[in-house]
């Protein structure tokens, strides 16, 4: 990608909004994400969720998983999503989702499988890249600032 250097040289202050106007004038055509890197999330102090995919969160309400997924949504969903999940346009506004298991149903399926319409991705594939931990961590953590 032609511009992806001058992408990854965009500071991390940048909001949502400012970031979407740049993606807009410099990557045309260009999926949401573009380059972007997922970040790691240090999962180790979490009590370990297996190979079998949970259907409901089973870290709700887990202190130290609220933590984590905090810092995990800042690092690989804030971007997109807005600091705090107080989105700036660029893609839904996740205070909003709902909670406990309805929530976590919708959650699970978007974040392990991605977005694509007509070809274009809107969110990537977290499966393979997050472990469960980290997602369910970071749906913990989103709860936490649901609105109704």
């Amino acid at each position: 990608m032609a511009h992806s250097h001058h992408l990854r040289a965009i500071p991390r202050i940048l909001s949502t909004a400012a970031l979407a106007a740049v993606l807009a004038g410099t990557a045309r055509g260009v999926a949401a994400h573009g380059d972007v890197v997922p970040q790691a999330v240090d999962v180790t102090k979490l009590p370990p969720l297996g190979e079998e995919w949970h259907p409901t969160n089973p870290y709700r309400n887990h202190d130290q998983a609220i933590r984590i997924g905090d810092s995990a949504f800042n690092q690989n969903c804030a971007r997109c999503h807005g600091l705090g999940a107080v989105s700036g346009g660029i893609a839904p506004d996740l205070r909003y989702l709902p909670v406990a298991d309805e929530g976590d149903e919708i959650f699970l399926q978007r974040i392990r499988h991605g977005s694509t319409r007509d070809g274009r991705v809107f969110m990537p594939p977290f499966e393979g890249i997050l472990p469960q931990e980290a997602m369910w961590s970071i749906r913990a953590w989103l709860e936490t600032v649901h609105e109704d």
